[in-house]
């Protein structure tokens, strides 16, 4: 099987061990175990429990409890309509090549995470992308989608809130895009791996699977709840797809780790106290990103409504690249080419890191702006 290289994965495998400031991560800073132990509060317990866990498989499915703690982070799933797998990108990857045939027609909106084209694509389906513009909020264009769905479609592939836009769609536009998708009898795959991370309320936005009969909602425990190193992810949807995802997922996975579950249905067992750690830091942090875009004449944005990353305009003749190597040479400071998404002559930020690395980050990078636009300009 031949599969385009994974430009964003390439890029953050290169540079990201070799940076003084890390602004092209995309996790909520990372909490300790310890932390998380603290925040449920059980210290005197943890260590019982794992002693006296045998290091079998384990429940092939997911464990009931951490199936049981997953449903109830949507409005209509029970623990029937949970399926644990490696980390949401291998919620993705099941899905994908369960549902996807070579000649399929698969509609991405992009930009996105590149599983959702180059997967598809690599199996042989007939790929069209919806693409996101910034004069649109990168909210999608119901009707462009609507003029590019055929009878027969098979899957629309999305997600929400947006990597790396951090674009929002809220429960209407949810409902009209599955409503479009209805009419075709098309799969809405959503990654929702940034959910839980609005910038308002309880930073929970509706969730696919929950409004349409033929809507798969992939997350995980990586991005608002700062657990990356567990590597827990998980489908939700129909429990009929869910057998069928089974198939392919016993060729790869068998089950998801023990300790690992264990500590993922903990966290979300009492996601309260992480979510508003999570909200405390993309919150704060996103009001200092939105002065400094304000304070810098060569950036401009189209401001988040959730997530952890934001594109970023820049204005200098550089591709984005060699913006984003040399600030690094000359600054210590990491983000994301636009070119690694098929964004040339944009940037991605991670702006939920440390306050403080975010802070002196963004002083490094206006210095990098201000001795380039002075070159540039004289």
């Amino acid at each position: 099987m031949h599969i385009k290289t994974f430009g964003v994965e390439m890029w953050m495998n290169e540079f990201e061990n070799h940076c003084r400031y890390n602004l092209a991560e995309t996790c909520v800073d990372s909490i300790t175990l310890g932390e998380l132990i603290d925040m449920a509060g059980v210290d005197n317990s943890v260590l019982g429990e794992l002693r006296g866990m045998r290091m079998g498989y384990g429940a092939i499915e997911g464990s009931d409890r951490l199936r049981h703690a997953v449903a109830g982070l949507y409005e209509n799933q029970s623990r029937e309509n949970v399926l644990t797998t490696h980390g949401t990108i291998g919620a993705n990857a099941l899905v994908h090549q369960t549902l996807v045939s070579r000649g399929d027609h698969v509609i991405a909106i992009v930009p996105t995470y590149q599983q959702h084209y180059s997967i598809p694509e690599s199996i042989g389906a007939e790929v069209e992308l919806l693409h996101l513009r910034p004069e649109n909020g990168f909210l999608p264009d119901l009707d462009e989608l609507r003029a590019m769905m055929r009878p027969d479609t098979r899957m629309i592939a999305t997600n929400n809130p947006n990597n790396p836009t951090g674009a929002l769609m809220d429960r209407a536009m949810l409902a009209e895009l599955a409503e479009i998708a209805r009419g075709s009898g098309a799969w809405v795959l959503c990654d929702e791996v940034y959910r839980g991370t609005d910038q308002v309320g309880n930073g929970y936005t509706a969730s696919i699977c929950d409004l349409y009969e033929r809507g798969i909602s992939t997350a995980g425990m990586s991005k608002a709840y700062s657990l990356a190193g567990l590597r827990v992810g998980w489908v939700a949807g129909p429990k009929t797809l869910l057998e069928d995802i089974m198939i392919h997922r016993d060729y790869n996975t068998i089950s998801v780790g023990r300790i690992d579950e264990y500590f993922a249905a903990l966290a979300l067992e009492n996601r309260a106290q992480i979510l508003d750690r999570a909200h405390r830091i993309t919150r704060e942090n996103l009001a200092i990103l939105s002065d400094w875009v304000e304070a810098e004449p060569l950036i401009s944005w189209v401001k988040p409504q959730a997530g952890t990353t934001a594109l970023l305009k820049y204005d200098l003749p550089l591709p984005s690249r060699d913006f984003c190597t040399q600030l690094l040479e000359e600054e210590g400071v990491l983000f994301t080419p636009g070119s690694a998404m098929d964004m040339e002559s944009w940037l991605r930020i991670g702006f939920a890191n440390s306050t403080a690395d975010l802070r002196d980050g963004l002083a490094r990078v206006s210095a990098f702006l201000a001795r380039h636009g002075a070159a540039q300009s004289s």
